[in-house]
C-alpha cells in the first residue's frame, strides 16, 4: 500500500509521521531517462537526472532508507504539526519520492474548485504537491536520483559536500602551480566562487595526471586559447590577469575544448559526460 510520510521540524523524538494512506502522490516514470554521475559542473538535459549509487552506504543517507518500510511504525500527523512539515516522502512500491516543503507551498486563500460543478471554497490550508519530486530513491538499485543538489541538501544533511569548493589554501596551491603566472592585478582574493569550484575539480584532475602528460596539456590549452591566454612557451607558463582567463585555463585542464570532425569548428563543451 502506498504511504505518504511527513518529516517535521523541531526537537521532538518522533520526526516522521503518516500523512496519507493508500494514496499515490507522484506519477513519475524514470523509464527512458538518462542518469549521470553527479558532477557540480555538469548541466543536465531535460531528460536527465543526477545519480548517486550505493546511496545507503553514503554518510548523508537517512535512516528511513536503510531499513524496510513498515507503516505501523508511524503515527498519524497531528494537526498542530501541519505547519512544521520539512519534506514529504511518498513510499510507492520500492521507490521513495521526496519533495521539500517551503512556506510558498502552503496555500490559504479563497479558491474556485471545478468538480461536477464549480464550487467556492473559502478557507482551509492546502499544501501544493509539485508535478515532479525533488529526489527519488530506488531501493532495488540502492540509487538516489535528483536534479538539483541545493534543493535536497536540507533532506540529506551533508550531501552538499558533493558540491566541493576549493578552500583558500587549495586555491593558493593551484595558483602556485608551475604553469601559472599571476599578474599583479589578479590574485587569490579575486577568484570567484564558480572558479573555486572549478579549481577543486582541476586539482583532482591534475593529481591523477601523469607528469609526462602535463606538457601535452599545456600545448592543448594554448592551441585553443592563443587569442585569449598569453602563454610563455619557453617557461611553460600561462599569464593569468583575470577571473575569465582563469576559467579558460581550468576548462583546458578538464579538456573542455574540442574540434568538430565535420566543419572543423572549434568549440567549448558547456558540460561533459564520460561515454562508456
Amino acid at each position: 500500500m502506498d504511504q505518504v510520510l511527513a518529516k517535521v521540524k523541531g526537537n521532538g523524538k518522533k520526526k516522521f509521521f503518516k500523512l496519507l494512506s493508500d494514496q499515490t502522490l507522484f506519477d513519475v516514470s524514470l523509464q527512458g531517462m538518462d542518469f549521470v554521475e553527479y558532477n557540480p559542473d555538469h548541466n543536465l538535459d531535460e531528460d536527465s537526472w543526477f545519480k548517486i549509487e550505493q546511496f545507503s552506504q553514503q554518510p548523508y543517507c537517512i535512516d528511513l532508507l536503510k531499513k524496510d518500510f513498515v507503516s505501523s511504525e508511524y503515527d498519524d500527523l497531528p494537526k498542530d504539526k501541519f505547519s512544521k512539515i520539512a519534506y514529504l516522502c511518498s513510499f510507492q512500491g520500492n521507490y521513495y519520492y521526496f519533495q521539500k516543503i517551503t512556506p510558498s507551498l502552503f496555500v490559504t486563500r479563497k479558491m474556485i474548485v471545478f468538480g461536477e460543478i464549480a464550487e467556492l471554497e473559502n478557507g482551509g490550508r492546502r499544501l501544493v504537491v509539485n508535478p515532479m519530486p525533488d529526489a527519488i530513491y530506488q531501493k532495488d538499485f540502492d540509487t538516489l536520483v535528483f536534479r538539483n543538489l541545493a534543493t535536497i541538501s536540507s533532506i540529506f544533511t551533508g550531501i552538499d559536500d558533493l558540491y566541493k569548493e576549493a578552500t583558500q589554501e587549495e586555491v593558493e596551491a593551484f595558483l602556485d602551480e608551475s604553469f601559472v603566472e599571476l599578474s599583479e592585478e589578479y590574485g587569490v582574493e579575486k577568484v570567484s566562487k564558480p572558479n573555486r569550484k572549478r579549481v577543486a575539480l582541476a586539482m583532482s584532475t591534475l593529481a591523477a595526471m601523469p607528469d609526462e602528460d602535463r606538457d601535452q596539456m599545456l600545448s592543448y590549452i594554448d592551441s585553443y586559447c592563443k587569442e585569449k591566454l598569453k602563454f610563455d612557451a619557453e617557461n611553460k607558463k600561462f599569464e593569468i590577469t583575470s577571473d575569465e582567463e582563469l576559467k579558460l585555463l581550468l576548462y583546458g585542464i578538464e579538456q573542455r575544448f574540442y574540434t568538430t570532425q565535420i566543419g572543423n569548428e572549434k568549440r567549448l563543451a558547456n558540460s561533459v559526460q564520460k561515454l562508456i
